[in-house]
């Protein structure tokens, strides 16, 4: 499938997280995303050193400046299993706006043509780094990495395109 891109709307998925009450919890793409002006983003794994020290903090970091140029929510995506991205989530002091969401069998992720297959180095099929700008299940704005890099997909990138 060819990854998604400006223009397209958004495929619906289901997501899994786990509520403040610690409930685990499924959830659809357009039901958080619909009649909304968020920003979805993709990473290859939790806890790997790109995202937990790079990519996932600079979203936490930049939330009130995204909130106040008319972002609501700041869907973090990734293909790890719910309770992965709970334990996650919990090793940032803060996470303000950003939902950890898990995309456990990739199905999401594929549907977004984001795929990116780490078999080779025993990681499996991930997702690649992204970042979309998406209003009212629009995608305004696709940054997309190549590979391992991250150039494209921060949330100053994002900033800028606002």
């Amino acid at each position: 499938m060819a990854p998604i891109k400006v223009g397209d709307t958004i495929p619906d998925g289901t997501l899994a997280y786990f509520d403040e009450n610690d409930e685990l919890q499924q959830v659809s793409v357009h039901t958080l995303a619909a009649g909304k002006k968020v920003v979805i983003f993709g990473v290859p794994g939790a806890f790997t050193p790109t995202c937990s020290m790079k990519h996932v903090p600079g979203f936490i970091e930049k939330s009130e400046e995204l909130k106040a140029k008319g972002v609501e929510d700041l869907l973090l995506i990734s293909v790890n299993d719910p309770f992965v991205m709970k334990a996650w989530k919990k090793s940032y002091p803060e996470t303000k706006n950003v939902k950890f969401l898990a995309d456990g069998s990739a199905t999401y992720t594929h549907a977004l043509g984001l795929e990116l297959d780490l078999a080779e180095k025993g990681l499996g099929v991930r997702s690649r780094r992204f970042a979309l700008l998406v209003d009212n299940l629009k995608v305004v704005v696709a940054n997309v990495e190549s590979g391992g890099e991250f150039t494209v997909s921060s949330a100053d990138d994002i900033l800028a395109a606002l």
